[in-house]
């Protein structure tokens, strides 16, 4: 049993991975599956999974991907080249389609389990777009001729190791496949509970629950101690962060000045505090010194970013704007900001402490705005929105970057799918294009750290804390379980074919 912390109090069935409704169901990843995972125990590297191998050209423009033979759909049938070329063309019908983020321009079959990926520019560090759920393979033979923008896919058929077996509004049920191309599980169920992260853990305690992603400070005390055998509570390190994202394609977070200012008085110790997160401030690059080590600048490394009220009111006096009222006014117009948030984490404490420090140091009144995961996503995507909170992620400090990038720019209304902040600045194009187009490590290594004193002096976001999957797990039930000491997958619930690995090397608990 996985309790949900994060899917709100309800499930939608929604299996269309790539349709523009905000709301999907939880866990397709155990159903639908991408050619390619990221190995967090190994640098963040891009891995194959259904695909047995990809391979750039010496351009870097052009990859082939080879594709497993041995794989099936659950309805029986096997998964081709042709599905492949139709599932990767998906985001190139429709940009509201592209919830990946991909960049590639074309997909073409070369033979029946062979695929080549086509980029305009050079794109070695790009593998990580064919890693993510939001990029399944899916069965052509099904999804061709769907109006993707309104079917929900109810009864999804996918290469994953589970079938959807029930489906109400509080519990999914999975089935695990005995015809899984990856192997044989001992796990017969996954089912799937929506809850919250303080009823979770007196679940977690009963046993009513074996597994949930849960922030828990003072776990080792309440809940480890009560029996160290059985009790796990781990933590492991995704390398990007939790940021305040400026909304710079309008007034009046285009301008660099207003956003330091905003930025030097968000109280990251704490928010971290509140949030059962201690120890996880976040550094000014937005790169995680746990994973990404020495490619941090000396100045950066190890660095937590303190309120710094003097340098704050500094910045603001530069940024022409005076406070009034609470408002910021410049040029006969005043600007009321607005934080919008995700209500489903119980972020509403979180936001306040942000803007009560904006008030006490700034004097400006920021009002907050929390909305359902599914409607903020959407408000993001379109940019409706001053200021928000989201998470930079991805495979190794070009997929972290990788979403500043003018490619993924959409102007307001219009959904982006990953510049959410409609960040556009040609020495950020310049660094992103040598950062993900060059195989030599020394440009590679100079474009990063260019992209980190833009993002710590430009503030096209603003880091918070660190990003970390707090997973607890209460063994009583099935052992063999990894651990953050020696891992070679991480057992968080999101990230496709890791939970793959957790759950097919799990066995039952001796009583």
């Amino acid at each position: 049993m996985f309790g949900k912390t994060d899917g709100g109090t309800t499930f939608v069935r929604n299996y269309n991975m790539f349709g523009p409704a905000t709301q999907k169901s939880p866990n397709s990843e155990m159903i639908y599956e991408p050619l390619a995972r990221v190995d967090y125990n190994d640098g963040a590297k891009v891995k194959p999974w259904l695909a047995k191998s990809l391979e750039f050209d010496g351009a870097g423009t052009t990859l082939t991907v080879k594709l497993r033979d041995d794989v099936t759909f659950s309805d029986g049938k096997p998964m081709t080249a042709d599905d492949v070329v139709f599932s990767l063309g998906i985001p190139l019908k429709d940009p509201s389609f592209n919830v990946g983020g991909t960049t590639y321009e074309r997909v073409a079959k070369k033979d029946a389990t062979t695929v080549t990926v086509h980029w305009k520019q050079p794109a070695f560090s790009e593998l990580n777009q064919l890693a993510s759920i939001q990029v399944p393979i899916v069965p052509k033979h099904i999804w061709e001729g769907k109006d993707l923008k309104s079917w929900s896919n109810p009864d999804p058929v996918g290469t994953g190791p589970f079938t959807l077996e029930r489906f109400v509004a509080q519990q999914v049920t999975l089935r695990a496949r005995d015809d899984y191309w990856g192997g044989k599980f001992a796990l017969k169920e996954l089912k799937v509970v929506p809850t919250s992260g303080d009823a979770v853990r007196a679940q977690l305690l009963r046993g009513d629950v074996d597994w949930a992603l849960v922030a828990w400070n003072g776990a080792e005390k309440e809940y480890e101690a009560k029996d160290p055998k059985h009790h796990l509570y781990q933590k492991y390190a995704t390398g990007g962060t939790y940021a305040l994202f400026f909304n710079t394609a309008k007034a009046p977070f285009d301008n660099v000045h207003l956003r330091r200012a905003l930025a030097m008085t968000i109280p990251r110790k704490d928010i971290v505090a509140t949030l059962q997160r201690p120890g996880t401030e976040s550094g000014p690059t937005g790169l995680v010194d746990e994973v990404f080590g020495d490619a941090i600048l000396p100045e950066y490394r190890h660095k937590v970013q303190p309120v710094d009220a003097a340098g704050a009111q500094k910045e603001l006096a530069l940024s022409g704007f005076k406070v009034q009222g609470g408002k910021l006014v410049k040029g006969g117009k005043s600007y009321a900001p607005k934080l919008s948030f995700n209500q489903d984490y119980g972020w509403d404490p979180y936001a306040n402490i942000m803007i009560r420090s904006w008030q006490k140091h700034l004097g400006i009144t920021v009002k907050q705005v929390g909305a359902p995961g599914a409607n903020l996503f959407e408000q993001q995507q379109s940019g409706d929105f001053d200021l928000t909170i989201n998470y930079t992620l991805g495979a190794g400090i070009g997929g972290i970057y990788s979403g500043l990038s003018s490619r993924a720019y959409r102007p307001l209304g219009e959904k982006a799918s990953t510049n959410f902040g409609r960040w556009k600045d040609r020495a950020t194009d310049a660094a992103l294009g040598k950062l993900l187009g060059a195989n030599e490590p020394a440009v590679t290594k100079s474009a990063g750290e260019k992209l980190q004193k833009i993002v710590a002096e430009q503030v096209p976001y603003s880091p918070i804390y660190n990003s970390y999957w707090f997973i607890a797990i209460n063994a009583s039930h099935w052992e063999g379980w990894p651990a953050p000491e020696h891992f070679s997958y991480v057992p968080f619930p999101g990230l496709g074919p890791d939970t793959t690995l957790t759950l097919m090397n799990l066995k039952q608990a001796a009583k």
